[in-house]
């Protein structure tokens, strides 16, 4: 039985992706000057994935009302496989395809990525286009039935039809040329897919898996949209490096407050090459593509309460906002070494306390320490008490890790603002 690698997603991935600012439209310089300010101010700090979102073959995209063009024209290559379009992406012209761009990317020491939607391009299949390496034709594997709910651009791939797995090899090879490092796979995850209690897309899942693995190069297989479905949790882990534990996440407060229960429910299932993903962080500048551009509508501490939850659950960090519009306190958000420390090394994430109105989480630090994390989840700032004896914390120093200062002795309670957290680390006892 084919597994996936598991030599990439050691740790969870750290990046930014266009979708949240620039939606399905997003152009060469808007992704080269995000890549550029990664460069320069988010780097060294361990963010290193840039991804291009949906759609990156469709030359019209964004000049309509609405995400999408119904049946699109999409810019394909002559065996069926999608192409950037030209317009957008200049510097794919003469066949280069996403090359230039990824070399730039590695150049500043990052690395790229792209999302592509499951499945097959109807238009191909219309058209009798050949897969490459086959004498059978995109009709031939496809799936009619099988097809996105919300984008039209792809029918489903039937894995039971001969040049089924040619044709996703096909595709990771092409991207392999261009040099992808990260791959988010859409349409594949989310409770739509199943019928008759049966995950219809697990086995595209499994093509793609096996494609990332015969194409040579590691890549970070990205699973959306959600909610993935608990049930599947093995067959995710086993095939998938992230997969989305909701569907898309926007700056609103209740789908920030529901996430508690997502993570809760996925809790035992992280770990190295594996993360159950809460979204993008809909942080600084937003919403440009969709025509709504704002800065986020989540309070200072509803932002804090996200960064510290993806933190201490270790969801993927993968910004959504125009980084180059980014004001100093999202930079800061997004700068902490030490709260970003706690993604990046913390070990067995768990629920300790759960009530009404709060939440209190833990993860193990690598020096035999504690990270300590509670969430005021009420309209009212409150105090909390804190089980420190039941974690054999008594007299425990604590360091406070958003404001980077040493709080002392651990104090038994918590007074946290409305919608609020806190981010500690206790100390290993002596």
């Amino acid at each position: 039985m084919f597994i996936k690698s598991n030599k990439v997603a050691q740790t969870p991935p750290m990046g930014w992706n266009s979708w949240d600012c620039f939606a399905a439209n997003v152009t060469e310089d808007q992704l080269m000057a995000n890549a550029r300010y990664m460069r320069d101010h988010l780097k060294d700090h361990g963010w290193q994935y840039v991804v291009c979102d949906i759609q990156w073959s469709e030359p019209l995209a964004g000049t309509e009302e609405g995400e999408y063009r119904p049946f699109a024209t999409l810019c394909l290559d002559e065996y069926g496989r999608q192409i950037p379009a030209e317009n957008r992406f200049p510097s794919s012209a003469g066949g280069k395809g996403f090359g230039p761009i990824a070399d730039e990317i590695h150049a500043m020491g990052l690395k790229f990525g792209i999302h592509i939607m499951r499945g097959i391009p109807r238009q191909a299949v219309h058209a009798h286009m050949p897969v490459l390496g086959t004498e059978v034709t995109a009709e031939k594997i496809a799936s009619p039935f099988s097809i996105s709910k919300w984008n039209g651009d792809m029918y489903g791939v039937d894995a039971s039809k001969p040049g089924a797995q040619a044709y996703y090899d096909s595709i990771f090879q092409l991207y392999a040329s261009w040099g992808v490092d990260f791959v988010k796979v859409d349409d594949i995850c989310n409770t739509n897919l199943y019928i008759d209690n049966l995950y219809s897309a697990s086995r595209e899942v499994e093509m793609i898996a096996k494609a990332i693995q015969n194409c040579g190069r590691d890549m970070v297989l990205s699973l959306s949209p959600g909610p993935a479905v608990i049930e599947e949790a093995w067959h995710l882990k086993t095939y998938a490096n992230m997969w989305r534990m909701t569907d898309d996440f926007w700056d609103k407060w209740e789908p920030l407050k529901h996430m508690f229960f997502r993570c809760e429910l996925w809790q035992s299932h992280v770990g190295p090459g594996s993360w159950p993903d809460c979204d993008m962080l809909p942080l600084g500048k937003i919403g440009i593509g969709f025509r709504n551009p704002r800065m986020t509508n989540f309070t200072k501490d509803e932002q804090r309460t996200m960064m510290t939850l993806w933190s201490v659950f270790r969801s993927p960090l993968m910004v959504g906002g125009d980084l180059p519009q980014n004001d100093e306190w999202t930079l800061a958000l997004l700068t902490n070494d030490e709260v970003i420390a706690v993604n990046q090394q913390g070990a067995n994430p768990r629920l300790l306390e759960k009530t009404e109105d709060f939440r209190l989480w833990a993860s193990d630090a690598p020096d035999g320490g504690l990270y300590l994390a509670g969430f005021n989840l009420s309209e009212e700032e409150k105090s909390f008490p804190l089980p420190l004896g039941d974690l054999q914390k008594t007299g425990a120093a604590a360091r406070d890790l958003w404001a980077r200062r040493d709080l002392g002795t651990a104090p038994g309670e918590a007074v946290i603002p409305a919608h609020g957290s806190f981010l500690w680390k206790l100390a290993k006892p002596d």
